[in-house]
C-alpha cells in the first residue's frame, strides 16, 4: 500500500492527528515508537518542546484534523500549504518474525570461534581481490562456505562478531569495510528473523558487492568530492561487480539481484536504475542501510571510527526517503543505541565500554568501567551491568532507601580518541578472553 504522509510544523498541530514519525530519534524523546493519536494539548507542548516539525499519517488522521488536511493535500484549497509537504512512496511493510533464534548466548562462548571466522573471512577477502586484479575466476564456494560459518556464529552470539565490527585497527585492509558491512548485514538480518538461506545470501552479497571498484580509476575512488562526470564512472562499479559475479554459473543469482540493487535508493535517487519503494528487492535494502551506517561510522580517510549516535542520527534523518522507514527503525533496534564496542559516559560521571547488550533492555548494556568519576585511570577495571543495577536500585526506591535521581544510567556516548588511555581493543580482549595477560596489557596500557 502506498504510505501516505504529511510533514506539519508542531506549530500547526491538532488534535487527532496521528504523529507516524518525528524529526528526531523516537529513543530520544518521551514518545512511543509505534506512534501516536495527538488527544490532547499537553501531548502537543510536548511534540513542540522536543519538535521542529513530525510527520501525520493522513488516512489515520481523524475528526476536523483529517478532513482539512485531506483537502489541503488534494489541492481542493487552491495551493498547497507551506507547512506541509506530501511524500507517497509505494512500499509494502516487510514481514518482521522477532524471536525467530534462540536468545544470544554469552558473548565470551563464542568469541575465540568468531576471532577465527573473522581472520578467514579477512583472508579470503584478500584471496578474492587478488583473483579479480588477475582476471581469474573467483572461489566463491570457499566464500559461502565462510559466511555460512558466519551465520551460524552470529545465530549464536550476535555481540562476538559485533566486537569485531565495531574495533577499528591501524592496519585497515581496502576490503574491510566490506566485511564489517557483511556482519552488520547478518546481524540485522537475525533481528528480523530472515531464514539460513536468507542471511547466506544477504552476507555473501554484502562481502561481495564492491569487487568491481578494481575496475575503476584508483584517482577516482578516492575523490572526496567527485564531479558529475567522475561521478558516473564510479558508479560504474555496481555493473562490474555484476559482471564479475555472473561469471560462476553456480552462484545464486539472488546474490547477484542484491549486489545489482543495494545502491538504489527509497525514493529513486539511487542507481543504476533508479529503483524506487517495492521494486528494490527487501535484501538489497538491507545491504543499503547497512553499507551506509558503516561508511558513516568509518568516513573516509579518517583515523577514528565516529561515534555510533552520530551515524544513527544520520542514518535516522533519511528514514522514508533515502531508506525504507520500517528497515531503519528495525536496523537501530538491532545493533543498539550503544552497540558493543562504544565508549559511553555514566551519569556516575565514570567512562567504559559497551561489552555486551542485553536484549530486552538495549540501553541497559553491560559496560567495562576504565576511568572514574573524575576520568582518572582505574587500576583495575570494572564490570558493570546496567540492567541488574537498575533493578536493585528499583527495589532500593521502593523501600525509601534510595532517591531515583541515583540510578545510574548512560549519560551519552563518547567519540573514539576523547580519551586516548582509553584502549577498546585491550578492554574487548579482556573481556572475551579473559586472562592474565590480557589484564596485564589492559593495565599497562591505563598506566601509560
Amino acid at each position: 500500500m502506498a504510505i501516505e504522509q504529511a510533514k506539519i510544523s508542531v506549530g500547526d498541530l491538532q488534535r487527532g492527528m496521528f504523529v507516524s514519525r518525528l524529526d528526531r530519534p523516537w529513543a530520544r524523546t518521551p514518545f512511543a515508537l509505534q506512534g501516536f493519536y495527538i488527544r490532547d494539548l499537553e501531548e502537543i507542548r510536548q511534540l513542540q518542546k522536543h519538535c521542529r516539525y513530525v510527520y501525520v499519517d493522513v488516512h489515520k488522521t481523524v475528526g476536523s484534523a483529517g478532513i482539512a488536511l485531506r483537502r489541503l493535500l488534494d489541492g481542493s484549497c487552491g495551493k498547497q500549504s507551506r507547512a506541509a509537504s506530501h511524500v507517497v512512496i509505494p512500499c509494502r511493510p516487510v514481514t518482521v518474525v522477532h524471536g525467530t533464534y534462540p536468545p544470544p548466548q554469552p558473548a565470551r562462548r563464542e568469541a575465540g570461534n568468531a576471532r577465527k571466522l573473522h581472520g578467514q573471512i579477512l583472508q579470503g577477502m584478500g584471496e578474492v581481490m587478488a583473483l579479480v586484479a588477475s582476471n581469474r575466476p573467483l572461489p566463491l564456494r570457499q566464500v559461502n562456505r565462510v559466511v555460512e560459518d558466519l551465520v551460524e556464529s552470529v545465530l549464536r552470539s550476535p555481540d562476538a562478531f559485533t566486537w569485531l565490527a565495531r574495533v577499528r585497527h591501524r592496519d585497515e585492509y581496502t576490503y574491510s569495510h566490506s566485511v564489517r558491512a557483511s556482519i552488520w548485514a547478518v546481524v540485522f538480518g537475525r533481528h528480523i528473523g530472515l531464514s539460513r538461506q536468507a542471511l547466506l545470501r544477504l552476507g555473501v552479497a554484502t562481502l561481495l558487492k564492491d569487487v568491481g571498484k578494481l575496475s575503476i580509476a584508483r584517482e577516482i575512488l578516492q575523490m572526496r568530492h567527485r564531479d558529475p562526470r567522475s561521478e558516473l564512472a564510479y558508479r560504474n562499479f555496481v555493473q562490474h561487480s555484476v559482471q564479475l559475479l555472473a561469471t560462476d554459473a553456480q552462484l545464486d543469482p539472488e546474490v547477484i539481484r542484491v549486489v545489482q540493487c543495494h545502491c538504489e535508493r527509497h525514493d529513486g535517487s539511487g542507481y543504476p536504475a533508479g529503483l524506487r519503494g517495492d521494486k528494490i528487492p527487501v535484501l538489497s535494502r538491507l545491504c543499503g542501510i547497512v553499507t551506509f551506517y558503516d561508511e558513516a561510522t568509518n568516513p573516509r580517510g579518517a583515523s577514528q571510527p565516529i561515534a555510533p549516535s552520530r551515524a544513527v542520527a544520520q542514518l535516522y534523518d533519511l528514514r522514508g526517503v533515502t531508506y525504507q522507514e520500517q528497515l531503519v527503525v528495525e536496523f537501530i533496534q538491532a545493533i543498539g543505541l550503544y552497540p558493543t564496542g562504544t565508549q559511553v559516559e555514566l551519569s556516575s560521571g565514570e567512562v567504559g565500554v559497551v561489552v555486551e547488550q542485553n536484549y530486552g533492555r538495549r540501553l541497559r548494556p553491560k559496560v567495562m568501567i576504565v576511568l572514574d568519576g573524575h576520568k582518572r585511570q582505574l587500576s583495575k577495571p570494572r564490570l558493570f551491568d546496567l540492567a541488574a543495577a537498575e533493578d536493585r536500585a528499583e527495589k532500593l526506591i521502593e523501600r525509601g532507601k534510595m532517591g531515583a535521581r541515583k540510578k545510574i544510567r548512560i549519560l551519552r556516548d563518547i567519540e573514539p580518541g576523547a580519551y586516548p588511555e582509553v584502549d577498546v581493543a585491550a578492554v574487548r580482549d579482556y573481556y572475551l578472553f579473559k586472562g592474565r595477560g590480557q589484564l596485564s596489557r589492559l593495565i599497562s596500557h591505563l598506566a601509560n
